[in-house]
């Protein structure tokens, strides 16, 4: 089965009344989790874009906290596992400032753990990729938020 495009789903959508689109997102909401994510954002955190982005930095360091430090694979695959995550919150967000933060308070959290990032290469390969994402998208930003941000990054070098 082929999906319909976008535009073909708006048209469709509003078409229907009220009482239709509520049984479709709750029918949506049923068979994923990221979609049940989603709608909780939109429906209950997106008016409050600061309190959300505090409370993924708060998640950032309860999984940061829970890392295993027995080994440093333990560290790169836990690692991986909160970008996941932040990745996943940035696309309900569609926000570059609240990705930036985020990436920004990741490469914080993972330079000031207790093994070093130097000690492994795919670790300092993971870390650099950060930086590298978060100038990347810097880039699509005012100069005013920009200038905020870089003094930011300047804190994270590995020097």
């Amino acid at each position: 089965m082929k999906a319909a495009s976008l535009k073909e789903i708006q048209t469709e959508l509003e078409n229907l009344s009220i009482k239709d689109l509520t049984s479709l997102c709750l029918r949506l909401g049923k068979f994923k989790k990221e979609n049940k994510e989603l709608l909780t954002y939109l429906l209950f955190e997106s008016f409050d874009e600061q309190a959300y982005i505090e409370n993924v930095k708060q998640e950032i360091n309860l999984q940061m906290a829970a890392i295993n430090l027995s080994s440093l694979y333990f560290v790169k695959k836990s690692s991986r596992k909160i970008l996941r995550m932040i990745s996943k919150y940035a696309r309900y967000t569609d926000s570059l400032v609240a990705e930036i933060q985020w990436l920004i308070h990741f490469c914080g959290a993972l330079k000031a753990c207790p093994i070093s990032i130097r000690d492994s290469q795919a670790l300092l390969n993971l870390y650099t990729g950060q930086i590298k994402k978060i100038d990347k998208l810097l880039k699509g930003m005012h100069e005013d938020l920009q200038y905020d941000f870089i003094k930011q990054i300047k804190t994270l070098s590995l020097d």
